[in-house]
């Protein structure tokens, strides 16, 4: 499916069910593609999670039923999917600097967050460095981690632990994959670690992993970490994507970050993305 296509879908799947339990492996399955993609690139498109987004869509939605509608707080808060009126109260007054009282008054300013609908706008031209590359299935020793709906800000934590925990020096960080969503637990497992052929043998707490065949689109990436590889998902995302004659497929994914001074503005990292044609 079409990217932009597929993000659409995703938007319309979010409006049509903001008073339903709505969570990113829900909306990934309507969409057909995978959690992580999902996430991933609604936040490096949008600034925010998909989290974030519904709760925004829904404190909209509630200011303006408070305020034209005159409607009791108390039912606006079950409505909108909270337990309680002092769990609404404190995220309404976030979103809208009044509480929701006070948006009862007549001339009370409120905030609105309107939809979002993607679409392709075209600019000045840049390049984007990539290639198209077969690879076998390889082995990988890592160290895992499950994520739910908040992976877009947790994996970067998750990275920060690694090193804090001195997981570096039992396996060189070399890559950071990100797996396909489990089923029953609607969670996703990220991992970071190296080639099997690379390490030492297995340490304990680390797993092996073997990532399937498959076609990649290559980015290579040059510059400093993190940025460097962030600005390269965002225009993968926000670029490439929407205008290939690729689509994405729901595999592994992987970055691949090669030895040298990562804060270095020459440093070369890639994104491996897999991908099939159209």
């Amino acid at each position: 499916m079409d990217w932009v296509e597929t993000l659409n879908k995703a938007l319309d799947y979010i409006e049509n069910n903001l008073l339903e339990d709505i969570t990113c492996s829900k909306i990934a399955r309507h969409a057909y593609i995978s959690n992580a993609h999902l996430q991933r690139g609604f936040y490096f498109l949008t600034g925010l999670t998909i989290q974030e987004y519904v709760r925004n869509r829904r404190l909209t939605l509630a200011g303006h039923e408070l305020s034209v509608e005159n409607a009791k707080v108390i039912d606006v808060a079950m409505k909108y999917g909270y337990e309680t009126p002092e769990s609404f109260s404190k995220a309404f007054s976030r979103f809208h600097d009044v509480t929701p009282s006070q948006a009862k008054r007549k001339g009370v300013n409120l905030k609105s967050y309107n939809r979002l609908t993607v679409k392709i706008i075209m600019e000045g031209g840049s390049v984007m460095d990539y290639r198209i590359e077969k690879k076998e299935a390889f082995s990988v020793v890592v160290k895992a981690k499950s994520f739910g709906d908040n992976s877009a800000i947790e994996v970067p934590a998750f990275w920060d632990e690694y090193f804090a925990q001195g997981l570096s020096e039992k396996v060189c960080p070399g890559l950071g994959v990100c797996g396909e969503m489990d089923p029953e637990s609607k969670t996703f497992r990220y991992v970071i670690g190296g080639f099997e052929e690379r390490a030492d043998g297995i340490p304990d707490g680390f797993e092996k992993w073997t990532i399937p065949a498959n076609t990649w689109a290559v980015f290579r990436c040059v510059g400093a970490m993190p940025d460097a590889i962030q600005t390269m998902w965002k225009r993968i995302y926000g670029e490439w994507l929407p205008q290939a004659k690729y689509e994405l497929v729901p595999s592994y994914d992987f970055e691949y970050y090669t030895e040298g001074d990562v804060d270095s503005p020459d440093y070369v990292s890639e994104i491996w993305v897999p991908i099939q044609e159209k």
